[in-house]
């Protein structure tokens, strides 16, 4: 499987042709890309799987979602943080690729194929914390499955990621109002779920 290390970087993702007083701005933008990339691409495919894009769309919804930035990089403004930017542009990216696979096959399902924990959490080099690690994350990809899109995008950006409510408002162009509503609700919806697996498993709290 692909892993963000191997995608295309910014010099792969097109150049122009310029004359020569344009080609230090040029430079200087395709630098600043590059630590862009660098300093988010393992967020954006972190975001993008536990959005529930399956893994064998990962590589492509990334690709796409950096074009996006390298062509958008020069019209942004900083009117918020670099993360919560590239977030809103996946949040795109993620809704047009899942509007393309329905338009394609009214079956398609999100999650049509269960997550590698290896894109989702730092392998350990103690097999039984590795195994813990795994299971512990199919079980929160399972459980995101029971939210809808709007609960699932707020809940992963508050509970998994560490948002704050106004840069998740940046992010999603939700009003405070809704990002907090959403919250409680996928919270109540996620712990519901996880009650359900736990009797479905047997499982009691500690």
């Amino acid at each position: 499987m692909s892993s963000p290390a191997t995608l295309a970087p910014s010099h792969h993702l097109g150049r122009e042709v310029v004359g020569d007083d344009a080609l230090p701005a040029k430079a200087a933008e395709r630098s600043r890309f590059d630590e862009i990339y660098d300093e988010h691409v393992d967020f954006v495919w972190r975001s993008a799987r536990r959005l529930g894009v399956p893994a064998t769309f990962a590589d492509d919804v990334v690709q796409q979602t950096f074009l996006v930035v390298h062509r958008r990089l020069h019209d942004f403004e900083h009117r918020s943080s670099v993360k919560t930017w590239i977030f809103s542009i996946l949040l795109r990216v993620v809704h047009d690729h899942r509007r393309s696979m329905r338009r394609k096959s009214p079956h398609w399902s999100k999650s049509a194929q269960p997550v590698d924990p290896e894109t989702l959490i730092a392998t350990s080099d103690d097999p039984a914390k590795a195994l813990e690690n795994r299971e512990a994350a199919n079980m929160v990809e399972a459980l995101l499955d029971a939210l809808d899109d709007e609960k699932r995008t707020v809940f992963v950006l508050a509970e998994l990621e560490e948002m704050t409510a106004e840069e998740i408002c940046e992010a999603t162009g939700m009003t405070t109002a809704a990002v907090y509503s959403r919250l409680r609700a996928a919270r109540t919806d996620f712990e519901r779920a996880a009650a359900r697996m736990r009797r479905a498993n047997g499982w009691r709290r500690p």
